[in-house]
């Protein structure tokens, strides 16, 4: 593809990126808002609701290095399509009060979701290299959409609907629109054997590369935040003494703000020689957020939750756009991917669940708060490193090294 990107004809596909990423965020966030109703019904421990939040943040870290193996058997098209398949059917199993569907259910979105999310920064290097960084915000943006639909609907549906059951199990109408949509305008070609002059790709071992295991660094710590705010911060606000509903409104609200920062923070981070000041300053509202809505008079909370909400949706926006621009093509950006979601989501599982155990032992909020901002300076020391002007490329030799950009 060359510098000239011919927008009319990449429309179609965008549009498809859009509305399969506004699935990989409702089976998540439109869990947190009914997770007290959900202990109460069942009879669950803390822990065993905090499992809830962990399995299927830890499935994501599992089962996103399967997305490269499965694109070289069946395509990305047809990876993609299978796993909407399984987000689909996942969300449907979960809807139960048993405990083996409920938790059975979790598992299988996380994994939809895990090979899902992998997938997308390596498809969208392959169709627009030139402007893999905006694209991306933009379907992040549609991610972070996705999110706030979920938390804010979440008790909405449930109550309109009847049970938490029925409203948790919507969403999956939504997954079966996408991949309904997906399998219709997107070409499934099958899998060719390569012809190009990388024969020694699939030995390219990214475990052995620092800035492999920085851009990884910054996914794992930023995406423990995400996801604890996901399963944790409307338990947290119950505490101190929201309603249920207001609280999932507020967690809505915070995915709002990240709507913003999603789509503007590729755009910022143009403007410098890197991407560090970008998200330095991001991880600041992060962590300003979290001090406001967990320490601060609860009069403060609509700022805090938009600052959280600006401080996170851009956090993560550059993660994904730090995969594709430390790539030098859409091979080493599927791989790069599935290393730091894989790698990354299953060290972001410890927060939500770390979070889950010290609500069983204590009911104070400041070493919560603490730990929070444990996972913000860990952030921000990736990102020092990340953030730098660097690149995986391969040598002539088919070697990988890290070279200037």
């Amino acid at each position: 593809m060359t510098a000239t990107v011919n927008w009319r004809q990449l429309a179609p596909f965008l549009a498809l990126m859009i509305l399969v990423a506004l699935n990989l965020r409702p089976a998540l966030s439109s869990m947190a808002p009914m997770l007290v109703r959900i202990q109460q019904d069942m009879g669950l421990s803390a822990m065993a609701i905090g499992a809830l939040t962990t399995l299927p943040v830890l499935c994501l870290g599992i089962f996103a290095p399967l997305a490269p193996w499965l694109t070289k058997h069946l395509g990305a098209e047809r990876t993609l399509s299978l796993a909407l398949l399984l987000l689909g059917c996942a969300l449907t199993l979960r809807a139960n009060s048993h405990p083996f569907p409920l938790y059975a259910g979790t598992l299988l979105v996380g994994a939809a979701i895990g090979i899902s999310g992998t997938l997308l920064p390596a498809l969208v290097k392959r169709e627009l290299p030139k402007g893999a960084d905006i694209v991306t915000g933009v379907y992040t943006m549609a991610l972070c959409l996705g999110g706030s639909l979920g938390a804010g609907l979440s008790v909405p549906l449930a109550n309109w609907l009847g049970s938490w059951q029925l409203g948790l199990g919507s969403w999956a109408l939504l997954a079966f629109l996408a991949l309904i949509a997906w399998r219709l305008r997107m070409p499934h070609p099958r899998p060719t054997q390569s012809t190009d002059a990388t024969p020694s790709m699939p030995k390219v071992r990214l475990l052995r590369n620092p800035l492999a295991w920085q851009v990884t660094g910054y996914m794992g710590s930023q995406s423990a935040l995400a996801y604890i705010v996901f399963g944790w911060l409307p338990v947290l606000l119950q505490r101190r003494g929201l309603g249920e509903a207001e609280a999932g409104w507020l967690l809505a609200a915070s995915v709002m703000g990240q709507l913003i920062t999603a789509l503007g923070a590729p755009w910022l981070a143009r403007l410098g020689r890197d991407q560090r000041p970008t998200i330095l300053l991001l991880l600041s509202c992060t962590a300003a957020g979290i001090v406001i809505l967990l320490q601060a008079p609860l009069s403060w909370r609509w700022p805090g939750v938009i600052l959280l909400g600006l401080g996170q949706g851009g956090s993560f926006s550059m993660a994904l756009t730090l995969i594709v621009l430390r790539s030098a093509n859409s091979r080493l950006a599927g791989k790069l991917s599935g290393m730091a979601q894989g790698i990354g989501y299953s060290l972001a599982a410890t927060g939500p669940l770390l979070v889950g155990i010290l609500l069983e032992y204590t009911t104070g909020l400041g070493v919560l708060t603490s730990v929070l901002l444990a996972f913000v300076a860990a952030a921000m020391a990736c990102a020092l490193l990340a953030g730098r002007q660097r690149q995986l490329d391969l040598d002539p030799q088919g070697q990988l090294i890290t070279a200037r950009q």
